[in-house]
């Protein structure tokens, strides 16, 4: 681009010449998230996706956003910043997925004051490498470079799944049934949840990011940053041979507020705490910040980020698929008939 012509913006703060190189950049590692479907390449007003509709009798798009929190603060902190885009994939494709969706494309937004090309080319090679990890194509995406609106060093993340399931597939809770069984599917660690919270703890505690997290072998900023779970090749590999029930994506408001948003209305969740293996940086959470363990729950995963409801005639055969998957699960609780419509409809026995 001729700098005569780009002169008066970039003496205002916005570099276009280091968008434009940002593209070029990506350009390839886009390229190789596109599936089938894609029909457009990046660079265009929009992205162009044709479905493979094949085998639906009613085809249902299912959609969903998100960012990645404050969790961007310890990517800062720790100068890391090739997980966080797997992050935003996460949030979205887990969302999209309980209700049985296949994911089909990605688009991120990225957002700074000043656009470091390195920086934002690592961010989008997470985001690339998230979509891999779903099996969806990063379609597009958008990168402001907005003077005075982010602190030096800082950006933001947000970013936007469609995915698609046939309108008889989807899973919504309703068909749950007194007796069915609650299995737990291990997390990556905080995945991307509760850190306002964890970050006042960890300021607390004086660690810094390369010091070892107590009770691991691990430190602190590989623990922290440590990418959400994406749980698309474990569901749909369970969904081919099992019927599921419901799906919880545990995030935000943990337990307590997540697992209610599939239960129907007459039964409620009873949890066996301590029948799953906590990560030990839940332990050192709960110690350093003098919390409690329902406080725990009401915050954070604690070690599960994704629950599945099934039949408790099939809940060996689930919980041994996918531990043959190389996931960790546990068979956590089971549906209670709700007795109190007043009661919270998650019932924790520690």
């Amino acid at each position: 681009m001729s700098e005569d012509r780009s002169k008066a913006y970039t003496d205002a703060g916005v570099d276009i010449n280091a968008g434009n190189a940002l593209v070029s950049r990506i350009k390839s590692i886009v390229a190789r998230t596109h599936t089938n479907g894609v029909i457009s390449d990046i660079g265009g007003f929009g992205g162009l996706f044709k479905p493979d509709l094949a085998g639906m009798d009613e085809p249902v798009l299912v959609s969903s956003t998100d960012g990645v929190g404050t969790k961007l603060k310890c990517a800062f902190q720790f100068g890391r910043h090739d997980t966080v885009g797997i992050d935003l994939v996460a949030m979205s494709v887990n969302d999209i997925l309980v209700q049985g969706a296949r994911p089909l494309f990605f688009l991120d937004y990225f957002a700074t004051g000043k656009l470091d090309v390195d920086v934002a080319a690592s961010v989008i090679s997470g985001v690339a490498e998230g979509c891999r990890r779903s099996g969806c194509a990063l379609l597009g995406g958008e990168t402001a470079e907005m003077p005075e609106m982010y602190a030096p060093g800082e950006y933001d993340l947000a970013g936007f799944c469609v995915g698609l399931v046939d309108n008889t597939r989807i899973v919504d809770g309703s068909s749950i049934r007194v007796g069915d069984a609650i299995i737990g599917i291990a997390s990556t660690g905080l995945h991307s949840n509760g850190y306002s919270l964890a970050r006042k703890v960890l300021a607390q505690s004086g660690l810094g990011g390369d010091d070892p997290l107590p009770g691991s072998d691990r430190t602190v900023a590989d623990v922290l940053l440590e990418p959400t779970a994406i749980y698309v090749d474990i569901v749909r590999s369970v969904m081919r041979d099992f019927d599921i029930k419901g799906m919880v994506h545990v995030t935000g408001g943990g337990f307590y507020d997540n697992i209610p948003r599939v239960l129907p209305a007459t039964v409620e969740a009873h949890i066996d705490f301590g029948s799953w293996t906590v990560p030990p940086v839940f332990n050192w959470l709960l110690a350093q910040g003098n919390l409690t363990w329902p406080e725990m729950l009401q915050i954070f995963n604690c070690g599960i980020g994704y629950i599945m409801i099934v039949s408790p005639d099939v809940c060996d055969e689930v919980l041994g698929r996918v531990n043959a998957m190389h996931a960790q699960a546990w068979r956590i609780g089971a549906i209670g008939r709700r007795r109190d419509k007043t009661a919270e409809q998650v019932q924790v026995a520690f």
